[in-house]
């Protein structure tokens, strides 16, 4: 599973849109946070989802705006690390913490 990058308004814009053809994941890995690094090492490992579903990466200490953008128009508190499951432009599923499980996004799918 390859992730794709997060890291702008557009790039944001682009998978909300994308999102009404096929789920997206966000991932907000923070990189200075064992937890995060935890959380994404996991995910990585019980990536067992469709390919339909289509996986982003945000790196949240160099794109704090973006981060703050996606809780805002998805009206979900941001957490650290969070994975959301977006389909047809809203948020259906988050997590964050020890409760990211890739696995689980499998139940809204």
């Amino acid at each position: 599973m390859d992730w794709e990058t997060l890291n702008t308004a557009e790039t944001f814009e682009a998978a909300m849109n994308a999102s009404n053809d096929h789920p997206v994941v966000l991932f907000k890995h923070s990189t200075r946070c064992s937890i995060s690094r935890m959380a994404l090492k996991m995910t990585r490992n019980k990536w067992d989802l469709p390919p339909s579903v289509h996986p982003y990466l945000l790196d949240l200490l160099a794109h704090r705006d973006v981060s703050q953008l996606i809780a805002e128009q998805l009206n979900v508190q941001h957490e650290s690390p969070q994975l959301l499951l977006i389909q047809n432009g809203k948020c259906i599923h988050h997590a964050s913490h020890d409760r990211i499980d890739a696995s689980a996004l499998k139940a809204y799918l």
